[in-house]
């Protein structure tokens, strides 16, 4: 059964990669993989949000005055 995941090499900070297993030890998430997909999943939603919301913005824009 072939998986529908990826390996995607990546580098961290010390830092990140600390603050990372703190969460995963507070229960937050059960392991590393699974923050990364989470932050990535984030990331990708707020990027798409902030594209609709200028668009929007446009759209209003060009409404009100034609430009």
């Amino acid at each position: 059964m072939e998986s529908d995941m990826e390996t995607v090499p990546a580098k961290l900070t010390k830092r990140l990669v600390h603050d990372a297993e703190e969460l995963i030890k507070e229960g937050l998430y059960a392991n590393k993989s699974e923050l990364v997909r989470d932050a990535v999943r984030q990331l990708v939603n707020r990027v798409k949000t902030e594209r609709f919301e200028a668009a929007i913005k446009e759209d209003v824009k060009w409404g009100l005055y034609g430009k």
